[in-house]
């Protein structure tokens, strides 16, 4: 068991900072091979420090690169996550900002005529897939991540609303410094990358399962052992066909826990039907995986 541990906590480590390399890559290319030379703006602390960046060659005697802002907007933000959501969490988020900035300075800018289509596609879609594999290995990216969910926390407003009213001050941003179309081509960019990132990272998805069953128990004791999900009974149901009296029972979970219920329900019971569902929203208490 002791050696099972120590391979889990080092594959762990391992598939996270592989991940924050990835992702570290990803920004790299999407920022100097698209969205530079298609002159537009990302989201979040990318889009914001390519603002600073734009405005500092035109107002200032010296240039703000973005690599350079894009960590040192992030500094301030790290030292809130390490005091209120967590260390793991933040030692992570750090190693991915330093990889995000070093790769976007080693990776050079290319300047090159490209349709401003094709960059604000492509660089929406190599980011998304760089910043969904990192949420998809429990890590973060920095930036609005942890705005997102230190203002959740606090106030209840939700992270979708706090990334509109940045990304709506980014595209104006846009629309002044390149004209308006490139500030429809910065939302197009936007959108895709959001677009991807959920396609990627399914985890925050929530799906209704309802299973009929007549083995009950065994699936409820299997369910709540693995994951902690509360779960409703019908008790005194018949089917229509067999007139067998079964239960069932109506559960909801993170897309993300899909695999190890579809296993404990054909552990417990290989006769079961069972019908899945997503759910648009959930009121009420639904344990969301822990951040530490």
């Amino acid at each position: 068991m002791d050696r099972l541990d120590t391979f889990n906590r080092r594959y762990n480590l391992l598939s996270k900072i592989s991940a924050s390399f990835f992702y570290s890559i990803a920004v790299a290319i999407a920022l100097n091979l698209f969205w530079g030379p298609g002159h537009m703006y990302s989201s979040g602390i990318t889009g914001f420090a390519q603002l600073i960046n734009t405005l500092s060659e035109r107002y200032l005697p010296f240039t703000l690169t973005t690599s350079v802002m894009y960590f040192a907007l992030n500094v301030p933000l790290l030292l809130v996550a390490w005091f209120k959501i967590g260390h793991k969490f933040t030692f992570f988020t750090i190693i991915t900002v330093i990889l995000g900035s070093i790769m976007m300075r080693v990776l050079q800018p290319v300047n090159m005529h490209v349709d401003p289509l094709v960059c604000a596609i492509f660089g929406g879609m190599i980011n998304g897939l760089g910043t969904g594999f990192a949420l998809k290995n429990g890590i973060s990216t920095g930036g609005l991540d942890i705005v997102g969910i230190v203002v959740q926390e606090k106030t209840g407003t939700s992270y979708g609303k706090v990334s509109i009213f940045i990304n709506l001050v980014i595209i104006a941003a846009a629309g002044v410094a390149f004209g308006w179309n490139r500030a429809l081509y910065s939302a197009l960019t936007i959108f895709i990358n959001g677009r991807v990132i959920d396609a990627v990272y399914t985890q925050h998805q929530k799906l209704q399962v309802t299973i009929v069953t007549d083995q009950p128990q065994a699936i409820i004791d299997g369910i709540q052992e693995k994951m902690h999900r509360g779960i409703t009974i019908f008790h005194d149901v018949e089917g229509a066909y067999s007139h067998i009296e079964k239960k069932v029972l109506i559960t909801v979970i993170n897309r993300y826990d899909m695999y190890d219920v579809l296993q404990i329900v054909q552990k417990s019971d290989p006769y079961a039907f069972m019908s899945v569902t997503e759910v648009e929203r959930v009121y009420g208490t639904f344990k969301e995986q822990e951040i530490v």
